[in-house]
């Protein structure tokens, strides 16, 4: 089958790539997905962690596979994993590697939403206390206001939180941040931040000038101490490589062709209760792989019964 497949999956080969690694209990899964056209070209079961030289082999069978047909790789996508960078630089040389885009905003919205938690930490630190009962002093009363309001800022931040990751804000979205935000310079210069982030991956830009925005960026958020952690994140250098696609309009942004496979296989685990084992691993890839290559015909073939039923 291995060869029909191949020459089925690299029969419109796009160019372009996206690379993962898949943990299933001790086992781990290799795959290389098709970025344009979803096709999985080729996988292989682990029964340890991957390290450098079970990449890099990997990719020498795929690199092989590429030559028997004449064909060339344009570009890969693959996460922010450190397996990557080296044995693609062994095997394919100096071909543009993409780091997900999806993955390196994921990082920073994680670390901006832990910054508006700490905020909320604070805040809730601050809230005074006083003597039980309903309050009757003028002292008491000031306490219990001070409270209330300190109480209803905090639910007012947690429920708003996914403003300060939102892609796009509506005129009304913007007017409810400014107001949970007030007196709260910090969380606007959050939210600041990952619009400037979000603007480095505009496609209408090349890499040159949004590493030349980025480095902008780099030195402005340096004044402000209370986000440190966030700055750790914007120095990271998966974040110069994922803006590699802005220079390639065919290159994927995302590895979303091989995650899409990934969660296939974790809905196909849901189902199959027997103990996994190696080679039930490999079998069930190659019959999802199998199935794959019939489904045009399956198609036709529905198509047809349909036709012919209704006439």
């Amino acid at each position: 089958m291995w060869t029909s497949y191949l020459d089925w999956g690299l029969s419109d080969f796009s160019g372009y790539i996206a690379a993962d690694e898949l943990y299933d209990g001790p086992f781990c899964v290799l795959s290389i997905v098709d970025n344009r056209t979803f096709k999985r070209l080729l996988y292989q079961v682990l029964d340890h962690d991957p390290d450098h030289q079970d990449i890099t082999a990997f990719f020498h069978r795929f690199r092989m596979a590429l030559r028997l047909r004449g064909l060339k790789l344009q570009g890969v996508t693959t996460d922010a994993s450190t397996l990557y960078p080296e044995p693609l630089q062994a095997v394919f040389g100096d071909v543009p590697h993409q780091i997900c885009e999806f993955h390196v905003i994921k990082e920073l919205t994680k670390a901006i939403l832990r910054a508006v938690a700490q905020v909320r930490k604070k805040l809730a630190a601050q809230k005074p206390t006083g003597q039980r009962g309903r309050p009757t002093t003028t002292a008491a009363k000031r306490i219990a206001r001070r409270r209330q309001q300190l109480q209803r800022k905090v639910a007012e931040l947690f429920e708003h939180r996914h403003l300060f990751v939102q892609h796009n804000l509506t005129p009304a979205e913007r007017r409810t941040l400014q107001a949970i935000t007030r007196c709260l310079p910090q969380l606007r210069t959050l939210r600041d931040l990952m619009e400037e982030v979000y603007r480095l991956f505009d496609r209408r830009c090349r890499t040159d000038t949004a590493l030349v925005k980025l480095a902008k960026l780099r030195q402005r958020v340096r004044r402000f101490k209370q986000i440190g952690k966030i700055l750790n994140k914007l120095r990271s250098p998966s974040l110069d490589k994922a803006l590699t696609f802005l220079d390639d309009k065919l290159l994927p942004s995302t590895s979303n062709a091989v995650e899409r496979g990934n969660r296939r296989h974790r809905k196909m685990q849901k189902t199959v209760y027997r103990v996994r084992t190696r080679a039930h691993i490999h079998n069930r890839i190659a019959l999802d792989m199998l199935r794959d290559s019939q489904k045009d015909g399956r198609t036709n073939t529905l198509k047809t019964l349909q036709k012919n039923r209704a006439a």
